[in-house]
């Protein structure tokens, strides 16, 4: 496809509103979360072992987790669970304003992403059960899109299960994703967070399978109810439809402040600025500055940027050019488009 092609597919269905575009990423990011692993749930319960197990499960939706990071991370930050989004609200790092709609778009994904598991093994579906879907019993084939609690598990250790893992889960991901901590190096991130994954459904998957994930849980259960499951799904294990709902929401907010108030808000409040980071951040924004047409920065403003940035310890290495790009949007006296073009090119706003 010709460069002007692509273009003219651009102009006429690229979004505009930037909320949306988020949307659409959390939506399709959740999706690949529930349709991978789901999908390996399926394939494991369905082929009665033939072709999967626990472990092959556990790896499978660790990996369905890393891509749907991967797919949707540079776009929206790559949530694909309302929990962590809550806990990134909370925490300041969302407006709260976002977070009806990421919620449903996660749960919509979500959603979508159990119908097509569904769609895919329809006829291994018919055939595991003699046409039956049923929730509970040997046959049972519900417990491959939703959670259900073991039969020795009550709804008060299911809660702290559930509040227990979510709560591991963000305070892991605050500090992956932490650049004063040991920092992953970039890039890396959904891998790492895959690996947790890992280690989460094998140490604390036995009582309720390890949601940890509202929209993972209640959107596919959704699905099985008007699929054709029943309202057994609401019913089932005591009702337990809602502690995987509401669990996770609080555990996430309590691992993301146990890391704030015992980790982050503990590092220095300087962080040392390099001569050959000036000088790269230098040369770079007025590579940068030719390319967009803007008028280059003098070196004053150069200076007075990583003033502000000594002030408020912006400086960090894995993100450089945070620190002249935002106090000089700021403060120079030029275009409001010409600006935002250049913070927008460095995706800092």
């Amino acid at each position: 496809m010709s460069r002007k092609s692509k273009r003219s597919l651009k102009e006429k269905f690229a979004l505009k509103n930037s909320l949306a575009k988020e949307a659409l990423s959390e939506f399709l990011g959740t999706f690949i979360l529930i349709a991978l692993g789901c999908g390996c749930v399926g394939q494991a319960v369905l082929s009665r072992g033939a072709h999967g197990g626990p472990m092959t499960v556990s790896l499978g939706f660790a990996m369905a987790v890393t891509i749907a990071v991967y797919v949707s991370g540079g776009v929206s930050g790559g949530h694909i669970n309302p929990a962590v989004s809550l806990a990134m609200c909370v925490t300041g790092r969302l407006k709260w304003t976002k977070l009806p709609i990421y919620t449903l778009a996660q749960f919509l994904g979500a959603f979508v992403g159990a119908a097509a598991v569904f769609g895919i093994y329809y006829d291994a579906f018919m055939e595991y059960s003699n046409g039956k879907l049923e929730v509970t019993g040997p046959n049972a084939t519900a417990h491959i899109f939703a959670t259900y609690p073991a039969p020795y598990l009550s709804l008060i250790n299911g809660f702290a299960d559930q509040v227990m893992s979510t709560a591991v889960l963000l305070l892991a991901i605050f500090a992956i994703f932490d650049t004063r901590n040991n920092s992953v190096p970039k890039g890396l991130e959904p891998i790492v967070v895959g690996l947790l994954i890992v280690v989460l459904t094998c140490s604390l998957g036995m009582n309720s399978g390890c949601a940890m994930n509202p929209a993972r849980d209640l959107g596919p259960r959704l699905f099985t109810a008007i699929a054709g499951w029943g309202m057994e799904v609401f019913t089932a294990g005591n009702n337990w439809w809602w502690v995987p709902v509401v669990a996770p929401m609080l555990g996430g907010v309590l691992g993301a402040m146990i890391y704030i108030v015992l980790i982050e808000i503990h590092h220095s409040d300087t962080q040392p600025v390099e001569e050959n980071d000036v000088h790269d951040c230098q040369c770079s924004q007025r590579q940068i500055c030719r390319e967009l047409g803007a008028p280059s920065f003098s070196p004053g403003d150069v200076e007075l940027a990583l003033s502000y940035c000594k002030q408020y310890s912006l400086y960090l290495k894995s993100q450089r050019y945070f620190l002249f790009a935002l106090p000089v949007c700021s403060a120079m006296h030029t275009e409001e488009g010409i600006w935002r073009g250049f913070c927008r090119y460095w995706e800092i706003i």
